[in-house]
């Protein structure tokens, strides 16, 4: 690919066997970091390029400056860089290319869709010439036909995730917003369910240490809530406290994107993701293979009829609790917690994490009515529900003995108890899935976030 002799781009085939040389590349960004600091005094951030030539894992570019904003800040995978006079190096058997800060030069341009080639960043000692409108030009051709042929394995379903493992995600960005002061978060989606966690929290301690309902310090405000998917998880993925809220703009709400490197974590019980200085992104075509696969998955779901339903419940609902309830469908609790009427009633399948009062002997008022709260979760959301007076009656089926209903409890929270109905010390819960029948109401006249109740009826405990 020769401009002149002294001026040439090699195809990265070739510059993969130059060893030891300065070449100069173009090619297309397949996955970058974010630009970071050294344990020493520089900067850098690496960068996987693909051509015509070599395409199938990208080549690895490291670029080194002396302050973050000499790095390449590139606005999207699938933009174009030019790199001039790289030394390509073999490091552990791997061989990529360095940028030098002393003599290395770049510039960065937009991928496919743009029409002019202007760069929208440069080095400060990078000289444009004007037969790089020809390499540019092509590179962009050759994208609008690229299909990405990458394992399926290689990246995860949220279905699949565990905690403390570094997985990729090919996912869609439903929201991102700050999650605590100068803590930023993307919301993820791919339509399935994370696996359920257990609990080692003993009840007794919700009173003074609840479980939380959402991650983040407050409720997300209910109209942005209406914009989730109402069936599978929304993971939050948290971002390094080094990140910088100016990159925030690359991640598009209802666009899919494929982080490589995310940790899994589990707080609260409820799962999230950490975006570290390790994680890329990669590039990510609107009509890419991993992705049409998830929305084909997701289509197939919810177009059957318990696809509303958890996947991790079959097939336990039904031996746990009875609803009176059976001519309506199944929904999510995000079905719930959108839903355009404040009033309405509603039957899902959800797990009984916490309650308060906890204590068989409790749970009566002193005017002998049953009142209680009990947390819900599933996998699109937590809520808290109260058992009131009647609805208490129905749920434990009169008013049994304090043994009989402290096993009644047991069983929804999930605790494991020895044969004299005493808790097994130190054992985690990991409570089962019930169906559930829920009516929200309001306790005051406007309808803002925080007025809207919820109260579980016509639901009754069996097999106790």
């Amino acid at each position: 690919m020769a401009a002149t002799d002294d001026y040439k781009f090699l195809p990265i085939r070739d510059a993969i066997t130059s060893i030891n040389q300065k070449v100069n590349l173009i090619g297309v960004i397949l996955e970058f970091g974010f630009p970071k600091r050294t344990r020493g005094t520089d900067c850098c951030c690496t960068l996987k390029i693909i051509d015509e030539s070599h395409q199938k894992a990208g080549f690895s570019v490291n670029i080194f400056a002396e302050y973050l904003e000499m790095l390449p800040h590139v606005a999207s995978g699938g933009d174009i860089i030019q790199l001039c006079h790289v030394m390509v190096k073999k490091h552990i058997g791997e061989v990529n290319a360095v940028f030098n800060k002393k003599f290395s030069s770049f510039a960065l341009y937009k991928g496919k869709d743009a029409a002019d080639f202007a760069p929208y960043q440069v080095s400060s000692n990078f000289r444009r010439r004007d037969m790089d409108d020809r390499f540019i030009g092509n590179l962009r051709k050759w994208l609008v036909d690229l299909q990405l042929h990458e394992e399926s394995s290689s990246f995860s379903l949220l279905r699949e995730i565990k905690e403390g493992e570094h997985i990729n995600l090919a996912c869609k960005i439903v929201h991102f917003s700050e999650a605590a002061k100068d803590e930023w978060m993307a919301l993820v989606w791919d339509g399935t369910d994370t696996p359920p966690n257990s609990f080692s929290a003993k009840p007794e301690d919700e009173m003074a240490y609840p479980l939380p309902l959402q991650l983040e310090n407050s409720p997300l405000p209910r109209d942005i809530l209406c914009t989730f998917p109402k069936v599978g998880t929304v993971l939050r993925i948290y971002f390094d406290q080094g990140f910088q809220k100016n990159k925030l703009f690359m991640l598009n709400i209802g666009k899919w994107i494929k982080f490589v490197n995310v940790i899994c974590e589990v707080r609260g019980g409820l799962w999230c993701g950490l975006f570290t200085p390790f994680t890329k992104i990669r590039y990510t075509p609107d009509e890419d293979c991993l992705i049409l696969e998830r929305q084909r998955l997701y289509d197939e779901r919810i177009s059957l009829k318990w696809g509303r339903m958890p996947l991790w419940s079959f097939p336990s609902p039904y031996y746990n609790t009875e609803v009176n309830y059976d001519h309506v469908p199944f929904v999510s609790l995000m079905d719930v917690l959108t839903h355009s009427e404040v009033t309405a009633k509603f039957k899902c399948v959800v797990r009984v994490i916490a309650a308060i009062p906890w204590k068989a002997e409790e749970f009566l008022s002193p005017l002998g009515i049953y009142r209680m709260r009990l947390t819900l979760e599933d996998p699109t959301a937590r809520i808290h529900a109260f058992v009131f007076a009647e609805d208490g009656e129905t749920l434990f089926d009169g008013y049994p003995s304090v043994d009989v209903l402290s096993r009644k409890l047991n069983r929804l929270l999930g605790l494991s108890v020895c044969n004299d109905n005493k808790m097994v010390k130190d054992a985690p819960r990991n409570p089962p899935w019930v169906q559930v029948c829920l009516k929200s109401y309001y306790i005051s006249k406007d309808d803002v976030w925080g007025s809207r109740q919820y109260q579980i009826f016509g639901t009754k405990i069996v097999g106790v």
